[in-house]
């Protein structure tokens, strides 16, 4: 499967090794990740390089490719947002993970779409869990 993985960037990265996690978990499973870049320590580096088009262009085209999209959202990114909001107009199956406990933008939480799906999460074996979970049930739904 193809998946988007959205995290927050600029909005902070305190969550960044969740965000690994989740990531090579989704690798280990043999879906294909174009975000996974943004899982990384250093994504700074490599983004500090790229222009604001050229991020809005390849972003909004790997959004357009993927079959579902994955998003940690602890961390308020206005990105995360624009991305979540995108894939659920194209009708995609969108996952937001979060921790527990967490204050969450009350426009995911309060948001009904049938394609999207919300998961707080205790710590990385339990959102792990819950991405085998939810993909387990899109692949036996197709």
């Amino acid at each position: 499967m193809n998946i988007y993985f959205s995290c927050s960037i600029t909005g902070g990265r305190d969550d960044q090794h969740i965000y690994e996690k989740m990531v090579e978990f989704l690798i280990s499973r043999g879906h294909e990740i174009p975000t996974a870049h943004l899982s990384k320590a250093d994504v700074m580096e490599d983004e500090r390089v790229i222009s604001p088009l050229d991020v809005y262009q390849r972003d909004v085209n790997w959004v357009d490719e993927c079959d579902v999209l994955i998003a940690e959202v602890s961390t308020p990114s206005h990105g995360v947002g624009y991305e979540i909001a995108l894939a659920l107009l194209q009708e995609k199956p969108v996952l937001c993970c979060y921790h527990e406990g967490r204050t969450v933008s009350k426009m995911i939480l309060g948001n009904t779409k049938p394609t999207l799906s919300l998961y707080a999460y205790k710590d990385a074996p339990d959102v792990l869990g819950a991405l085998d979970r939810y993909l387990g049930e899109l692949e036996y739904a197709a």
